[in-house]
């Protein structure tokens, strides 16, 4: 901080004294050097603030490193460690795998940090070959239609565009990615090739997690082999020890002051009573919600219709992309959990990492309560992994729960075969299993540090900015079913929404968003003709899509023809939107497909509309160069879709199987052929 003074000078006669005699010189030179030491000191203690791109105990942190801050270079050096694992991670899976290799480098002489590729200078893995047995790891999740996670697109970009030499670089990849998606695992294997391509060496073999299976069984299956390679090639040897530590410690802080503890914030302390644009993820826009409904008639399921105001906000949005909201735990699971603990929630606390060199330096946002932490930071519904139930079975007072929880979370076949039956197949989330073993009661602060941060939730946008520019709107079925064990499982977020009602003479209720931007987009030229295909809530971007060709045609514009097939089970119950889509219909902006699958004796779905449809479907991809959109379930519905896609291209335009991939793979590069679907 700069800082101005003022000199007051005495009055009286001008004398032909100097102005500054020899003892004024050497003070005054003392005074200015303490000072600058003074003021280099205040900024060489401000900079460690500034380094944290997310979560910081500094309320003010800002997005800016130095080079000498965000080298892990010099972290690795100054602390004599040998490996670095950096993560591509978007809904922290990716970061827990690396965090866990980290940990258990100590094991095999090979002391570890993590490090996110965004908050890192990437060249300097040109430098690593300096240190002496050093390894570089990669979990890298593919995310989308085959792309890098938002923290690793800058360091894809760079070694796919760059020729470097990365000769004596040391190297191995673990990829997460999903087999129902068409791209699986397209970046750990694109950055596992690249790295050999530009000299590097690959210390141990691609490992590639299917999260439609057990992504984490893939882990520690190649993990398991993984180290015994590190441990050869490098001439070292395990300690054998299998030690738990904790990362983090905890400070409890009775005394600190209410305005300096986060309660529910991302980032920046305040930044939900203060906001300030712009509004990212890390920056959430509090947006209320002026509108929701239900659009389900019967059934006993239910659908909303939720639309977030962003007036005001400086928020942009266009047709196809996703709402990403920060939802709340379920108040009832969190007061379970935190008596399970035998915890007061109210206490103030700091989970502090033990790890000075990590720029990580807590799990979430510090100070805060335990009450905050499960309900804003925490993903109390999530499956546990087997590293956390490992680490809880350490609190157990009876040896049989000890050795159950020991037996289930070890990497024996029957170990996995229980956990796999017990845990995922029963849908048992943390509050579950500590219900279940009533003799495992680890503290609250632990349980903090086990688990997983609580993500944001994607939704597709289901309107067009042009048609609603201060509002974007999404379409959610509310998520709850019955578990194995007989509780009734909810989902985080629809639950959240679920209560979300707007009443006359009340404030609107708020729920942080951001935007995220898609590469799903109708055509630039409205004439272009499109086939739609999305079944369930994957209408939602369609929704927005048929507005704004709406919008074209109400602006004199000629529109191309614009499919839809839509499929839901009853029209008298879950035809959503069924008002909206036969007005378009009627005026001439839609041509509508509708499967209901359970109006009649035999099963319709939009599948068996395209199959009759092959002759429409070749007019507009094949004679007219129009575009093709799927929108849903990826494991089936987006699978069989394709291969009737792939069956009226060569059933129509006369190619062989390899020419009909090849005509669908040169669709997809023009950006004709768009997926937008989950699992």
């Amino acid at each position: 901080m700069d800082a101005q003074t003022e000199t007051e000078m005495p009055t009286g006669t001008v004398s032909d004294e100097p102005f500054l005699g020899p003892l004024d010189i050497i003070l005054l030179v003392s005074l200015l050097t303490g000072a600058a030491w003074y003021l280099l000191k205040g900024k060489k203690k401000e900079t460690p603030a500034s380094q944290f791109k997310s979560y910081s105990i500094q309320p003010n942190a800002v997005n800016t490193m130095t080079m000498v801050e965000n080298s892990f270079i010099k972290k690795l050096q100054s602390s004599g460690r040998r490996l670095v694992v950096f993560y591509g991670s978007q809904t922290g899976t990716a970061e827990e795998f690396a965090g866990r290799l980290a940990k258990e480098g100590i094991r095999y002489q090979m002391k570890g940090m993590v490090a996110d590729p965004e908050e890192c200078n990437m060249e300097e893995l040109l430098l690593l070959k300096d240190i002496d047995k050093s390894l570089a790891v990669f979990c890298l999740a593919t995310y989308g239609e085959g792309d890098p996670t938002d923290n690793c697109m800058e360091f894809y970009d760079w070694i796919q565009n760059n020729d470097l030499d990365m000769t004596g670089l040391n190297y191995a990849v673990f990829g997460l990615g999903n087999k129902t998606y068409e791209h699986y695992n397209k970046v750990g294997i694109y950055v596992d090739k690249r790295l050999e391509e530009l000299g590097a060496t690959r210390v141990f073999e691609l490992g590639l997690g299917d999260d439609d299976a057990n992504i984490e069984d893939y882990f520690i299956t190649w993990k398991e082999k993984f180290w015994p390679t590190v441990c050869d090639y490098f001439g070292i040897e395990s300690t054998g020890e299998d030690v738990l530590m904790r990362q983090y410690r905890l400070l409890e802080q009775p005394d600190v002051s209410a305005d300096r503890v986060y309660t529910g914030e991302v980032a920046r302390l305040h930044s939900l009573q203060t906001q300030r644009p712009p509004f990212d993820a890390k920056n959430p826009y509090l947006a209320p919600i002026k509108v929701n409904r239900e659009l389900h008639k019967a059934g006993g399921r239910s659908c909303m219709h939720v639309e977030f105001d962003i007036e005001g906000s400086k928020m942009r949005y266009e047709a196809g992309d996703h709402l990403a909201m920060y939802p709340v735990n379920d108040r009832d699971l969190v007061e379970r959990l935190g008596r399970l603990c035998g915890a007061d929630l109210e206490t103030v606390f700091s989970l502090i990492n033990t790890d000075t060199d990590s720029s990580k330096k807590h799990p979430f946002p510090c100070p805060t309560n335990y009450r905050t932490a499960l309900t804003h930071y925490l993903e109390i519904t999530a499956l546990p992994r087997t590293h956390i139930l490992k680490e809880l079975a350490e609190y157990c007072a009876e040896e049989k729960d000890k050795e159950f929880l020991r037996f289930i979370s070890s990497t024996a076949p029957d170990g996995k075969a229980k956990y796999q039956e017990w845990v995922q197949d029963s849908c048992r989330n943390i509050v579950h299993v500590l219900e279940d073993i009533p003799s495992c009661r680890p503290p609250i602060d632990h349980v903090c540090e086990l688990l997983p941060r609580l993500q944001p939730r994607y939704y597709s946008i289901s309107s067009s900015s042009k048609i609603h520019p201060t509002t974007v709107h999404v379409t959610a079925v509310l998520v709850k079913y019955e578990t194995k064990t007989g509780r009734l499982n909810k989902g985080v977020a629809t639950t959240f929404l679920a209560e979300m009602h707007p009443s006359d003479g009340e404030p609107l209720p708020r729920v942080p968003i951001f935007i995220r931007k898609s590469q799903f987009r109708l055509p630039p030229k409205p004439e272009t003709p499109v086939i739609m295909v999305g079944p369930g809530t994957g209408l939602a971007p369609f929704r927005g899509f048929i507005q704004e060709r709406d919008f074209s045609k109400q602006e004199g514009k000629e529109i191309g023809q614009t499919t839809l097939y839509f499929g839901c089970r009853k029209r008298s119950e879950d035809y959503i939107y069924e008002d909206e889509l036969e007005d378009y219909q009627k005026r001439g902006i839609v041509n509508l497909r509708v499967a209901f699958s359970r109006d009649q004796d035999k099963k319709v779905y939009v599948t068996h509309l395209l199959e009759q449809d092959s002759d429409l479907i070749w007019n507009v991809i094949g004679e007219n160069k129009g575009h093709f959109y799927i929108c849903g379930d990826a494991k089936n519905m987006a699978t069989d879709v394709r291969n009737i896609l792939l069956k009226v291209i060569r059933s129509k335009g006369g190619l062989s199987e390899t020419e009909a991939q090849q005509y669908i793979k040169k669709m997809e590069a023009q950006k004709r052929y768009s997926a937008d679907v989950w699992s």
